[in-house]
């Protein structure tokens, strides 16, 4: 299906006009430390969508993540993060399965980037893909909201049995200071992969 008039339908928000939903940026990277997108959320959008595409690390168990910097700070290591994560996983052969919650991957008042994946690995065919959404960044009188939903297939290091985890994050920045930079990274060397930016009226 070609984007165009079916934006709105590909967002789940069937009846608004294509103009409400706006790719504002894209990146298609290989071996990078960090993408960074600045100064691109406004007031002019209430929501952002960024849309992960074969996020694939270049070093064993190094998990994906984001942080966002307030308006006129460049670090990415100020705001205060306070979420929950949680995963289902399942693996190729059919042993095994569960749901958990990953006390180690949440924040409570952090600074750290924000881990959305699990168990990201090298091997040539593994890779992650989902979404992330940020709710009224621009805003400077509450806190900000975040969810994001990822994909994640990985051999565990060269493990026989290819795993697949479906991973759930959630929180908000506690900062009512308007945030305008968000920059994705792995945990630990390079990945390859495409993000998308979108703004939602």
């Amino acid at each position: 299906m070609p984007l165009g008039a079916h934006k709105a339908t590909l967002f789940g928000a069937a009846g608004v006009s294509t103009g409400d939903v706006v790719l504002l940026g894209s990146s298609t990277v290989s071996d990078s430390s960090g993408v960074t997108f600045s100064g691109l959320m406004t007031s002019t959008y209430g929501e952002y969508i960024f849309k992960l595409y074969n996020i694939h690390a270049d070093t064993n168990t190094a998990e994906f993540g984001f942080q966002c910097n307030a308006t006129d700070t460049a670090d990415f290591d100020d705001l205060l993060i306070t979420s929950t994560h949680f995963d289902a996983d399942h693996r190729e052969d059919g042993a095994g399965g569960s749901l958990q919650y990953n006390t180690g991957k949440d924040q409570a008042q952090g600074t750290a980037f924000q881990t959305i994946t699990s168990e990201n690995d090298s091997t040539s065919d593994s890779s992650a893909a989902g979404e992330l959404h940020i709710f009224n960044p621009a805003s400077t009188t509450y806190v900000k909201h975040f969810y994001s939903r990822m994909s994640t297939v990985t051999l565990l290091g060269g493990n026989a049995n290819p795993l697949h985890y479906d991973s759930f994050c959630a929180g908000y920045f506690n900062d009512t200071t308007a945030i305008d930079d968000i920059q994705f990274k792995a945990a630990a060397g390079t990945f390859d992969g495409t993000i998308k930016m979108w703004g939602v009226k």
